[in-house]
């Protein structure tokens, strides 16, 4: 199962880095023949998408690598660090989108040739059939760096979205000699650059939070303890923590059993709770602590000690 997750992953990541470099030259020799501004700076985001998914390709390659000494918990974060160089690459080529519009300003502009709109139009047709099938994969996988890749080709289509509208708007201003017109071909560059900015932000913001050892919320949660709770020698779930490791969670869990039992019969209850967690598909390793149940006043206190 975990084989062909990984498969399906690097194969979404291969399709990103093709797509991404037949769609940069294309928008790249284009743009410089039509000499449109908004086309240019949308090549220059579909070559970060490049780097971008060769980022994911490089994590999930070592997030599927099986715990080690180093790494007892797995490598499963790799995917969440791709995540974020991802989102600090398209943000930076945001940063430079931005740069080179508001440099137009100062130039005398020049309305794009119409060939542009057609680079345009199959830029947009491409990268939504890209990032509906990323997405796809991303959640059917639980991968982070996938859905991560998939919301930079939804950038990229919202970004020749504007740059179409730029390139038509200047067009039509030099077609009929209104002359502020001409100038909505480097507006659009600069509201691209805003666009890739704020969702590179949010991405990133997101990865980092799933990086920072996040535990799944009380909700999610839910089902985990049900199936704790299924086993009649658990007295009590005193705390369940299930952090996320990428795709994967680790769950530490501290139980309470019958304190008249041996070691050996709390063990033999710790090792099948276990057993039950990790039929969760999603679960990869679970950690059980052994707690004595007792009544009354001395429940909160042994509770307690055994934190």
């Amino acid at each position: 199962m975990a084989k062909d997750r990984f498969k399906q992953a690097e194969f979404a990541a291969i399709i990103g880095v093709v797509g991404n470099i037949v769609l940069a030259i294309v928008k790249g020799v284009v743009g410089v023949i039509s000499e449109s501004k908004a086309l240019m700076a949308d090549a220059v985001h579909s070559a970060s998408d490049v780097a971008g998914s060769l980022a994911v390709f490089i994590g999930l390659r070592v997030a599927k690598e099986p715990p080690d000494e180093d790494h007892p918990y797995g490598h499963g974060k790799a995917e969440s660090i791709a995540a974020i160089i991802v989102a600090v690459l398209l943000f930076i080529v945001g940063i430079e989108i931005g740069k080179s519009s508001v440099e137009s300003f100062f130039q005398e502009a020049e309305a794009p040739k119409p060939i542009a709109i057609f680079a345009v139009v199959l830029s947009i047709i491409v990268k939504e059939l890209m990032f509906r099938y990323k997405f796809y994969i991303g959640k059917k996988i639980n991968s982070d760096a996938v859905i991560v890749n998939a919301y930079e080709h939804r950038s990229d289509v919202f970004s020749s979205i504007a740059a179409l509208v730029g390139i038509v708007g200047s067009i039509v201003g030099g077609y009929v000699q209104i002359d502020w017109l001409i100038y909505l071909d480097p507006v659009a560059g600069l509201f691209v650059s805003i666009l890739v900015m704020k969702m590179a932000w949010r991405l990133g913001a997101e990865s980092i939070h799933d990086t920072l050892d996040h535990v799944l919320h009380e909700e999610d949660t839910e089902i985990l303890k049900q199936t704790v709770l299924e086993d009649e020698d658990v007295k009590r779930i005193d705390e369940l923590h299930a952090r996320e490791h990428g795709h994967y969670v680790i769950i530490d869990l501290k139980i309470s059993v019958d304190p008249h039992m041996t070691v050996e019969e709390g063990h033999r209850v710790g090792k099948r709770v276990k057993n039950k967690l990790m039929s969760h598909e999603n679960v990869r390793d679970v950690f059980v602590h052994i707690n004595p149940y007792f009544t009354n006043s001395k429940n909160e206190e042994k509770k307690e000690e055994s934190s």
